[in-house]
């Protein structure tokens, strides 16, 4: 009887040491998939943050199209044009 007892008693400590490190397990892999997802979210809310900065120069960029000012800087730097009477230096270097 005693040693019947005894074995119930060994059986009852395997299961519960067996679910504790299941627990333990189950725990540690689900904090693996936090911090990964985590760090997913802190780089889409960078992505998030860069679109719009770029969506509000892109804005500015709107309100400045009609200015003169930025017609001469397009003419100047993507057709080569200038003002009249104008002096252009080229850098040989370049």
């Amino acid at each position: 009887m005693r040693k019947l007892f005894k074995s119930k008693k060994i059986y009852k400590i395997i299961i519960i040491l067996a679910i504790l490190v299941y627990f333990a397990y189950v725990l540690f892999s689900q904090q693996k998939t936090l911090n990964s997802y985590n760090s997913e979210q802190e780089y889409v809310s960078d992505q998030i943050q860069e679109q719009e900065e770029y969506k509000e120069k892109l804005a500015n960029m709107q309100n400045n199209i009609d200015s003169d000012e930025f017609i001469e800087q397009i003419a100047r730097d993507k057709l080569n044009m200038y003002l009249p009477n104008e002096r252009v230096y080229v850098d040989a270097n370049k």
